[in-house]
């Protein structure tokens, strides 16, 4: 396949998987700046997500103040902002109108639809009136990007590169949201108590409670914005506890957005589109996928969850470098 068709192919798959996970991010950010909290600590919500997502500087220069509606907007469909959903939308349509020939009918329909949809949306003034069905949208047609492809394409190298970009993006945006949410807990956070009487005042014991309580809201909603919650108690049967939601989109492989299960999916799909210049680049996907397949949750949060979460997002970088000196960038005569 030509470096530049399989560059097409790849954008195109990154960009409508980060579409979705921005919508997924502003939709846990929405509920949880709902919760009984303080402004300053609403604020840091927002500033995290637009931290995390290393758009901080790019938010000052055009906005003033970081609240919701501006982060929204900023998010959303600001044609300034290349990570916003109208700009992941145009890309993802445009890769796949330059690469027409290598999809199918359904599949160039399917993006072309989500994009003329998307302007209507905007145009509707639904964003405005119901964000959190807007961002349900933006989910859905993702998800029936990927079936139409899973659907109707053969399974040959443009469906390798489709699935190598899906779960690059993936990867990055899963540990993104984690560390997000951290911010927005004061980089920490509480471990379950047992509750075992230790002489405490009540004072202290109901402002432990409280604590939970805003515990509990927070990582409920980190599970429901990647579509984990009724996983998250069919696999682990009791309350939510931070350090297992952790586990759960971290180091589960049976768990289709964690870390280890789109390292899994990178890996296979490396293989199967391996060259002679990729050996730098597998070696780097097999030690990422090793680190992920053979840690524990509690190596993890003994090294500091962020940290770890900040490294993971180095490698992945290094290696969408990697792979597109390899594979999407036309080597020298």
């Amino acid at each position: 396949m030509l470096s530049r068709t399989a560059d097409h192919l790849f954008w195109m798959a990154r960009y409508m998987e980060r579409a979705e996970n921005t919508a997924r991010m502003l939709d846990v950010n929405l509920q949880t700046s709902l919760l009984p909290q303080s402004a300053d600590r609403a604020e840091a919500g927002w500033r995290g997500l637009l931290g995390i997502s290393e758009l901080e500087d790019n938010f000052k220069k055009k906005y003033g103040e970081v609240n919701s509606a501006n982060v929204m907007h900023f998010m959303v469909r600001d044609e300034h902002n290349l990570s916003s959903i109208l700009n992941c939308l145009r890309a993802a349509r445009e890769n796949a109108r330059a690469v027409r020939g290598a999809l199918t009918t359904e599949v160039w329909e399917t993006q072309n639809q989500t994009w003329l949809g998307f302007l209507k949306q905007m145009q509707s003034g639904n964003f405005d009136r119901d964000p959190a069905s807007f961002f349900d949208w933006v989910k859905h047609r993702s998800h029936l990007s990927r079936g139409v492809r899973t659907g109707t394409m053969l399974e040959d190298e443009a469906m390798y590169f489709l699935r190598l970009g899906t779960f690059l993006e993936r990867a990055d945006n899963t540990a993104r949201l984690l560390d997000a949410k951290l911010h927005a807990l004061g980089g920490s956070f509480t471990q379950s108590q047992n509750g075992n009487g230790n002489g405490h005042g009540q004072s202290q014991s109901q402002q432990g409670h409280e604590t939970q309580e805003v515990d509990f809201y927070y990582w409920s909603a980190v599970l429901r914005s990647v579509s984990a919650f009724e996983i998250y108690r069919k696999v682990y049967r009791n309350v939510i506890r931070p350090e297992k939601v952790a586990e759960l989109l971290i180091l589960r492989p049976d768990m289709p957005r964690s870390l280890v299960a789109c390292l899994n999916g990178i890996m296979e799909q490396l293989q199967l589109v391996a060259n002679d210049h990729s050996d730098e680049t597998m070696r780097l996907a097999g030690k990422l996928q090793a680190q992920l397949r053979w840690g524990t949750i509690e190596e993890i949060m003994e090294g500091g969850l962020h940290d770890y979460l900040v490294e993971f997002l180095r490698s992945v970088g290094d290696l969408g470098v990697g792979i597109s000196q390899d594979f999407l960038v036309p080597m020298a005569a």
